[in-house]
């Protein structure tokens, strides 16, 4: 194999075009192994294995500086630097992120997880080497819809007037996640169709070179492409046509679903049984959905490039019709989308992931909350993980829940969903966020007839006494099981409480505890520091009544699996018990 001779991006310096093109072809197979077996992202991958072979081929690295976007097309990247072991031996398969990490190779220069970063990272790294009167090539490879997010285009107009090294590469498959949306796209097209001839061009607009490459998966194409820009003293970019899932038919046919995979989609996909369908959180959000847009003209469904997080595939975006706006990659513009959509007397419901809510701070807090609009978000799989560092969703209850004017509602069930939902939807008094739970779906069969209009009411699910556990959203089954085993354990009958609301307290009922309470505790699914939980122990603050708060402390956690989380951050039913029962006897001292 000529992947046994290939350790380092030197190397490939030693190959003909033939053993390059011999090359891609065994890493091609060695990531369809890899990746079925492990799960991961498998089209973006496939689609940039000739031009990551190419750019290591030419370039210079680590002298020479590689800027990934997302990152989540690293993997031939990673093969080439000294990290093939992690990608051949099933024992390494889970010893490398998906990711760029610096703390794995000196070729990383940075670790990224969230789009539309490279560009603006390229910027950076080009002026600080004109700073030091360094010589070495700056390359930012953007691709995936990554070139719509705001981060790349306020890079881009920046890169434009650097005068000096920095190029950008702009893989260009004619896809995001799904589909592309907007103007510049069909800017993309028009030069696609024209061999990158048009007139119209967004780049050369901006002040750009410009260089294109049709055959974005032909090695030999590619090599002559970065010869002809490597040490370029201008900004300049090289727009190559790729095709996402190159090299796996399946992968290519459906380029959406095979962006990412879960293990042994390959083997699945080959069996013939049927998949046993089962009712959770997107499907009746969808059913929910389909129903609203047959019944209010007014209702409008807003995603930025991630439909399959929520269960929006493409049928059911048809059958929406102009009633669902994906506005791509594209987080902050949605947020002020959806406000003036409420402003003007539609019912905006835009669904977002924890992880992402993070790219538009100011936008929830300028567009949406100063100006009162009635939006509803819905955000996804918020919670503890065992995510990769760039993917955790723990932090979207401080961010969202301290924002004047916003309610945020934490369900524990699937009736309090629909009813969060419904209240949501078609009030027009506050911005609304829902936290749909991140768990297995929950039924009780009774309707929910709660006022969610009267806010910051809580639910006394059981009165007790002595301890009071406030269980938030998808804890809420684990404070039952705490509830049980206090029981068990201590003998004590505690109270349980369901907040519902994460933005407010309900004064009236954390008074009432004081009566026959020594001890309150919080659950919650997300990170400690300015959550729910810091709501309650600041109401007891001048009181005898101790609080402990129970969720994630404030850190980056790669990987790390969900049980060695809950055992650190004391989340199993054993050792909140025991928690408890410390601080009772410290009560009693």
């Amino acid at each position: 194999m000529i992947l046994d001779k290939v350790n380092y991006p030197k190397d490939l310096k030693e190959l003909t075009i033939e053993e390059l093109n011999t090359l891609a072809e065994e890493i091609r197979a060695l990531i369809i192994k890899k990746v079925n077996a492990t799960g991961g992202h498998m089209a973006p991958n496939l689609g940039i294995i000739e031009a990551t072979i190419a750019m290591h081929y030419v370039f210079n690295a680590p002298e020479d500086k590689i800027i990934f976007d997302v990152s989540h097309q690293c993997y031939t990247h990673k093969i080439l630097t000294g990290r093939k072991e992690g990608f051949i031996n099933p024992d390494k398969y889970y010893e490398y992120t998906g990711y760029t990490a610096p703390e794995e190779s000196i070729y990383d220069l940075f670790k990224i997880g969230h789009t539309s970063t490279a560009v603006s990272l390229a910027v950076g790294s080009a002026k600080a080497r004109d700073l030091r009167n360094g010589s070495e090539n700056v390359i930012a490879l953007v691709g995936d819809g990554s070139l719509s997010g705001g981060e790349a285009l306020e890079g881009l107009n920046n890169a434009a007037v650097l005068s000096s090294n920095i190029i950008i590469v702009l893989n260009d498959n004619d896809m995001s996640i799904a589909e592309n949306h907007g103007g510049m796209y069909d800017n993309l097209k028009l030069l696609r169709e024209t061999n990158g001839e048009a007139p119209c061009n967004l780049f050369k607009a901006l002040g750009f070179d410009y260089l294109y490459v049709n055959e974005g998966n032909n090695i030999e194409s590619l090599i002559k492409a970065f010869n002809i820009v490597k040490d370029i003293n201008h900004p300049v970019v090289v727009h190559i046509n790729t095709l996402k899932g190159c090299g796996l038919k399946v992968a290519e046919h459906n380029k959406e679903a095979f962006h990412w995979i879960m293990p042994h989609t390959l083997d699945i996909n080959n069996e013939t049984e049927e998949v046993e369908i089962t009712e959770d959180y997107n499907s009746v959000t969808n059913d929910y959905i389909w129903k609203k847009v047959q019944e209010d003209s007014d209702f409008i469904v807003v995603n930025a490039a991630t439909p399959g997080v929520f269960g929006f595939n493409k049928g059911f975006r048809t059958k929406l019709d102009n009633q669902y706006t994906d506005v791509g990659i594209a987080e902050e513009h949605a947020a002020a989308y959806t406000s003036a959509l409420a402003k003007m007397g539609a019912k905006p419901l835009w669904a977002v992931m924890s992880s992402f809510v993070q790219r538009t701070y100011d936008q929830l807090s300028q567009d949406i909350c100063l100006n009162n609009s009635p939006v509803t978000m819905l955000v996804y799989w918020g919670g503890i993980s065992s995510a990769d560092a760039t993917h955790l969703c723990i932090f979207d209850i401080p961010l969202i829940s301290n924002i004047p004017n916003m309610v945020y509602l934490a369900p524990t069930n699937k009736e309090e969903y629909l009813a969060m939902l419904d209240w949501a939807v078609n009030q027009t008094q506050y911005p609304a966020a829902i936290r749909v739970p991140s768990c297995e779906l929950v039924s009780t069969g009774v309707e929910d007839k709660t006022d969610y209009s009267i806010l910051n009411k809580y639910k006394m699910v059981s009165e007790g006494s002595k301890v009071a556990i406030i269980a938030m959203g998808s804890f809420f089954e684990l404070g039952k099981s705490v509830k049980e085993h206090l029981k068990s354990v201590l003998g004590t009958e505690a109270t349980l409480i369901n907040p519902r609301f994460i933005t407010g307290i309900d004064e009236e009922m954390l008074e009432s505890l004081k009566q026959n309470h020594e001890l309150v505790i919080t659950l919650e699914d997300g990170v400690l520091d300015g959550g729910f939980g810091e709501k309650i122990s600041r109401f007891y603050s001048d009181s005898s009544v101790k609080v402990l708060n129970f969720g994630a402390k404030k850190e980056f956690t790669d990987r790390i699996p969900l049980e060695e989380l809950y055992s650190r951050y004391h989340l199993t039913k054993e050792l909140i018990c025991e928690d408890i029962e410390k601080c009772l006897n410290l009560c009693k001292i």
